[in-house]
């Protein structure tokens, strides 16, 4: 699963990115940190607009006593769940992109991982097939749909974001249910791999 990502261009050319969709595309700018974290906000392309939402669906949480708890960011969404209570609205009627320039999973030893990036070798951003929707606690929010990992990512992980294809854009934000059920596969494309020194538990 995907825990962390890098955005490191500026909504405008997120829009030139996804001119595919549109001639042209609203842009609402915000605050957005270049390493997104579960809870943080993150660019969107959803509804014909580039905006910040916050990256994970609001889990509420219930402690012991049965006192209210700090909602859990869901920020990632398995393909073969996306029929349940939790998503299935949301794969129904508001799927979007979402802008990444890399991916990160963590490699090594527990209490000695590093991080290493997953990015695409001729493209400056991918697209991940995402969802989203309106919440109470921190507004528009989004997650990431996961699959089966592809060979470059399953020695670390067994499931990976599903990144599209340009040409699969549309039919991810506008298609049916089943048609879009079917671009959840393991990336096909070469993807750059940089093994990192960084700690993984780095500064936020």
């Amino acid at each position: 699963m995907c825990n962390l990502y890098r955005m490191t261009k500026p909504a405008a050319e997120v829009a030139g990115f996804f001119a595919d969709i549109a001639a042209e595309l609203r842009v609402i700018p915000g605050n957005v940190p270049e390493q997104v974290y579960p809870g943080y906000p993150g660019l969107v392309l959803a509804q014909g607009t580039v905006r910040p939402m916050a990256w994970g669906f609001p889990l509420s949480l219930t402690g012991a006593k049965g006192q209210k708890l700090k909602p859990k960011p869901v920020n990632n969404a398995r393909s073969d769940k996306l029929g349940s209570p939790f998503w299935a609205a949301s794969f129904r009627d508001r799927r979007c992109l979402v802008p990444v320039s890399a991916f990160a999973e963590a490699e090594g030893p527990k209490g000695g991982k590093t991080r290493i990036w997953f990015s695409l070798p001729d493209a400056p951003l991918m697209a991940i097939g995402g969802l989203w929707r309106p919440s109470a606690e921190w507004g528009d929010c989004f997650t990431m749909v996961m699959t089966k990992a592809s060979p470059a990512v399953s020695f670390l992980h067994d499931r990976m974001p599903v990144i599209l294809r340009r040409a699969d854009w549309r039919a991810w934000l506008d298609g049916s249910p089943q048609e879009a059920l079917a671009l959840c596969r393991p990336y096909a494309g070469h993807l750059a791999v940089d093994h990192t020194g960084e700690p993984w538990a780095g500064k936020r």
